[in-house]
């Protein structure tokens, strides 16, 4: 009988002070999408309120960012022209590094991550180099190229590298990488635990992405193993990973759990398309209390054990916060 009027006498700010787990605007870093072009703001339909951008936009969008408190964004690259091995990602020219170059000058203060991998830049979609008889990436040869993508990025300006393509050997192949050419302090955020999801859909639309062939089924991650998720982010943090990532995030709360309950290295989650489109078009359709949910969701990635949460809510959270 105590315990339940302690609970429910509790005031607001005695709710605050006990509150266990809290979401901050620190904790967002926002995914943002380049193409090149001037004036360009292109909003995807499966996704109400993300974009493509040109460069310039995105550095208006920066600026309105970091007046919300949001100083660290996330970058992918939709080139203009796509070929079998991806080399508008391995050029010093291409939108990825010409992004970042002009948004670390407009924006010294912005953190910038960089997304690295070959779907956006490919002909066929895939992460990687495609062996065109099995239908498959060619693991050791995609690692010789992400090698060299790791490199462009770190010489425009980069700020942190995360690598998506979930190679095997994908951290040691980035940090010798790295270290060998002087960025021994650039840190590596690690796709470490990715899964072959359906809530990637409508992702590939926005990044133009989606495979001419196939899935990507060989190279993910199964939904159904836990204890191979696990064992992948363990292997990346012994391969000199900085951070940590389970994506999708909402589905896979129990394998960040596990993970953080073994690491001791920062955890991020990725709060992938399918997710945000699913809040926002229930949200739009009056089927559910969007901001409550958007909240509630964003508390069960913190109580999990998230550090870091990649979000398309990120500039609605932080709204909401401000208020």
């Amino acid at each position: 009988m105590f315990q339940r009027f302690r609970r429910t006498r509790l005031n607001k700010n005695l709710r605050a002070l006990v509150r266990e787990t809290s979401v901050s605007v620190d904790d967002f870093i926002y995914p943002l999408f380049v193409r090149s072009g001037k004036n360009i703001k292109t909003e995807v339909s499966s996704m109400p309120g993300v974009f493509q951008m040109s460069i310039d936009v995105a550095i208006k969008e920066c600026q309105e960012l970091k007046s919300l408190g949001i100083f660290s964004i996330i970058l992918f690259g939709i080139p203009d022209v796509k070929d079998s091995v991806g080399s508008d990602a391995l050029c010093e020219h291409g939108i990825i590094a010409s992004a970042v170059r002009a948004i670390k000058e407009a924006h010294p203060d912005m953190f910038v991550v960089t997304d690295l991998c070959f779907c956006e830049y490919t002909d066929h979609g895939h992460c990687g180099i495609i062996d065109e008889v099995k239908e498959t990436v060619i693991n050791d040869a995609t690692l010789e190229l992400s090698g060299e993508q790791a490199l462009v990025h770190a010489k425009a300006g980069a700020d942190m590298i995360a690598p998506s393509g979930m190679m095997d050997g994908i951290i040691t192949t980035l940090r010798d990488a790295l270290d060998k050419n002087g960025y021994e302090n650039l840190p590596i955020m690690s796709y470490s635990t990715k899964f072959a999801s359906g809530y990637y859909g409508p992702f590939r639309d926005v990044a133009e992405s989606t495979p001419s062939f196939g899935d990507r089924s060989t190279y993910q991650m199964d939904p159904a193993n836990r204890r191979e998720a696990i064992n992948e982010s363990i292997a990346d943090e012994a391969q000199g990973a900085d951070i940590l990532m389970v994506k999708p995030a909402l589905a896979y709360l129990d394998i960040v759990r596990e993970i953080k309950d073994n690491t001791s290295l920062p955890m991020a989650v990725y709060n992938v398309s399918g997710e945000y489109a699913m809040l926002k078009h229930a949200g739009n359709a009056g089927l559910i209390d969007y901001d409550r949910v958007m909240m509630e969701t964003m508390i069960g990635f913190k109580r999990a054990g998230a550090d870091i949460i990649i979000s398309y809510h990120a500039k609605e959270v932080a709204k909401l916060l401000k208020k």
